[in-house]
Formats: structure tokens, C-alpha cells, sequence
């Protein structure tokens, strides 16, 4: 993992010291955003500036919203549902509550409180409750070599509660502990993996992390760093044989040149599991994937399965409107049973556009190819916005 960030580092000139010695940089208004190559239209601005204001305040505001895209891939280019979020006592304590389904069926429906202002807004703790159902996921059994064109399907049930807290010892690190349970059920569709397969069990996750974050805007980063490293257990309180280890560690770098107006952004992301004892297994839905939007654009979601994974992401950006972007990307990275069996022999490569304010991506429209041919892929997000960072809930099955 060192060498990956090192290198990472050094494709884009980037030194982690800097950046934190400056911190994340102001907040810029939509007077100083980088202008395209071509002179946007009115019409275009006002639209894009509506949508920042009404949708781009995240946990700030009160009331009732939409809850858009708070599904895993997947479930289709469209999820949406009602919410409802408040602060009360001062801002010291917060509510949310929503439901969602997506254009494919999937369903969740999610509450949570949290407490952000101890130790003087230094440590927040907090609650979540999650039940999402989710009826056909994509699965091509195990390891890197496996074939797209006999896939099995298989449905999963979940209940997810989880207690967490978050220490910021400064405003651009996160040291987080969490502590769950969660009763995944999964149940056999069609395909020739998994037959009659159908499983009940228990799990009791644990996660620490830490987290350094300079990026300028998590839901269209321009500028800035995200370091994280993740160590994690899942007790297997049904039988044991399924109990695990994983560790995360993971980097990205956003560098913008010519004023903003390109932005070279680069992502690097490992996973690996073990098994905590001799013989035993860790869970298929549980096991690192890789393949879709957030990982290897030129595969379906969830093509490859299996205990280790790494990928790394390069993307270039250049501003044809101020709030619309051309991006050329190229991704590579495998799956394998050995961390010292992976390499990056899968790739993929490709291009399209990001629509934009100047915090929020809300489309993104790529057109992408691997080995197994192109795809076309429309989402409301930024690929490289990396949202398992603000989870606050262990995700079942494993989201890429």
C-alpha cells in the first residue's frame, strides 16, 4: 500500500505535508469557478446554481428532502424516496429518517441520530438502523478468470444497527470506531452458481479507520487528498466458520492545473479479507468485488469476486462549460486469493461528461470498454466521490 500511495503521489507532483499545512481551500462562490472552453449559456448557470442551493447543503438544512441515489450499485441510474432531517438543542443533535426504492425494486428505508458537538465539535457519536432489500444482485462466482455469460442472480434482507463515534483531532482527519449487527439473508434466484443456495446468519461487525481528507468538495472534488486505512471484524455468531478480518487501505489525489480548468484526478483502493479460522470462509456477499461505476467502468457491477482486490482509477477533466466537464479515464486492477497473486491485468478505458455545480456532481454520463466490450453508464454522482468514506453503517452486501 506505501508503494501504491508513493506513486500515486508522485504521478501528480502531489506532497501530503503541503496540502495539510494549507488545509482545504475556501469555499469558492460561482463568480470564481473555472470558465469552460466554450461561454455556457444563461439558462444553464441559473439551473445548475438552483440545483446547489436546493440540493447541494447535505446535513445543513431542516425539513423534508429526496433521498436520491443512497443505494448500492446495482439498483439502477435512478433510486429516490422522502426523508426527513432536523437539528434540535443548538445544532448539538441531529435526526434523519428516509425510504427509498430504486427503477430496479430495490428498497431501503434508513434512521439514524447523532450527537457531533463533544469535546467541543471534536468528537460526535451516534446510532444508525438500516433495512434494505435488495431482490437480484449480479454474481459470477469466484476469481478473476470467471465467465460474464452464464451469471447466477440472488436476493439479499437485511436489518443493520450500528453505534459509532468520530474523534477530529483537526478539520481534515477523521478517527472513527464503529459496532454493529446485522442478519444478512440471502436466497438463491436463477443462474448456475448458488442452486438452492440460502443462508441465515448473524454477524457482529467492528471497524476502526482513520482518515486524512483535504479534498475542497466530497461530491465534486477539484482539489485535495483523501488517505484512509480500515481495519475490520465480522463475528460470525451463527456458526463461527464464516468469521473474518479485513483490511482497507486506500488513496486519491485531485490536481488542478490551468487555473481549474483541468483536473487530473488518480485513485488507488485495496481490499483484503481472511478468514479468522482454520477451514473456514468468508461470506460470497461479503468477499471484495470489483467491476461497475465506482471501480472497472468497462465491466458490469460486481464481475469479480474474491478474498483480495485493487484497483487504481486515472481520470483527466477539462471544463467545456464552467459546469460541465469532457472526462478521458482509464481503470485498471484484478481480484485473486493472494494478496501476492494480484496485479492489474484487467482494464478498462474510456470517456464522458460530468454535469456540475461547484460542490455536487449530479450526472455523469460514461461510455467505457474492457475486454468484454463497451458500456454505456449514466449515474446522479461523481464516480471518484468515494461515499463509503461517510457511511455510517456496515453495507451487505460489500459495495465496491
Amino acid at each position: 500500500m506505501k508503494l501504491l500511495l508513493r506513486c500515486a503521489f508522485a504521478l501528480i507532483g502531489f506532497h501530503p505535508a503541503a496540502a495539510l499545512a494549507q488545509g482545504p481551500p475556501a469555499v469558492p462562490s460561482s463568480a470564481t469557478e473555472p470558465r469552460g472552453i466554450v461561454a455556457e449559456p444563461g439558462v444553464i448557470t441559473r439551473a445548475v446554481l438552483f440545483a446547489d442551493r436546493q440540493l447541494g447543503q447535505g446535513d445543513l438544512t431542516n425539513g423534508i428532502y429526496v433521498d436520491r441515489g443512497n443505494m448500492m450499485p446495482g439498483a439502477g441510474w435512478l433510486s429516490a424516496g422522502p426523508g426527513y432531517k432536523h437539528w434540535y438543542g443548538k445544532d448539538s443533535l441531529f435526526v434523519d429518517g428516509s425510504a427509498a426504492m430504486s427503477v430496479k425494486g430495490y428498497r431501503m428505508a434508513q434512521a439514524r441520530v447523532e450527537a457531533p458537538r463533544f469535546l467541543k465539535s471534536r468528537l460526535g457519536v451516534g446510532a444508525s438502523a438500516r433495512w434494505q432489500d435488495f431482490g437480484r444482485v449480479d454474481y459470477f462466482d469466484i476469481g478473476p478468470a470467471t465467465s460474464r455469460d452464464n451469471p447466477s442472480r440472488y436476493g439479499i434482507e437485511a436489518t443493520l444497527l450500528t453505534a459509532y463515534a468520530t474523534l477530529r483531532p483537526a478539520r481534515w482527519m477523521d478517527i472513527k470506531g464503529q459496532i454493529g449487527w446485522m442478519n444478512p439473508v440471502t436466497n438463491y434466484v436463477d443462474g448456475p452458481f448458488l442452486a438452492r443456495f440460502v443462508s441465515r446468519r448473524e454477524f457482529v461487525p467492528m471497524e476502526a479507520s482513520a482518515t486524512i481528507d483535504t479534498r475542497d468538495f466530497p461530491g465534486h472534488p477539484t482539489s485535495g487528498i483523501v488517505l484512509r486505512g480500515v481495519a475490520a471484524r465480522y463475528d460470525d455468531r451463527t456458526t463461527g466458520a464464516q468469521s473474518f478480518d479485513q483490511v482497507e487501505g486506500e488513496a486519491a489525489g485531485f490536481l488542478p492545473i490551468g487555473g481549474g480548468r483541468v483536473v487530473l484526478a488518480l485513485h488507488g483502493w485495496y481490499v483484503g479479507t481472511n478468514p479468522r479460522n482454520p477451514g473456514g470462509s468468508v461470506p460470497f456477499y461479503l468477499q471484495p468485488s470489483l467491476g461497475g461505476f465506482t471501480t472497472m467502468r468497462g465491466y458490469t457491477d460486481y464481475r469479480f469476486h474474491d478474498d483480495q482486490m485493487v484497483v487504481a482509477n486515472a481520470e483527466v477533466r477539462l471544463a467545456l462549460l464552467t459546469h460541465l466537464d469532457l472526462a478521458t479515464f482509464v481503470d485498471a486492477g484484478n481480484v485473486a486469493p493472494r494478496r501476492s497473486d494480484l496485479n492489474f491485468d484487467r482494464r478498462s478505458y474510456g470517456v464522458g461528461f460530468r454535469l456540475h455545480t461547484r460542490r455536487e456532481t449530479f450526472a455523469t454520463i460514461d461510455m467505457a470498454r474492457g475486454d468484454e466490450g463497451w458500456r454505456f453508464l449514466f449515474r446522479l454522482k461523481d464516480p471518484l466521490s468515494l461515499g463509503r468514506l461517510d457511511k455510517r453503517t456496515t453495507l451487505v452486501p460489500f459495495v465496491p
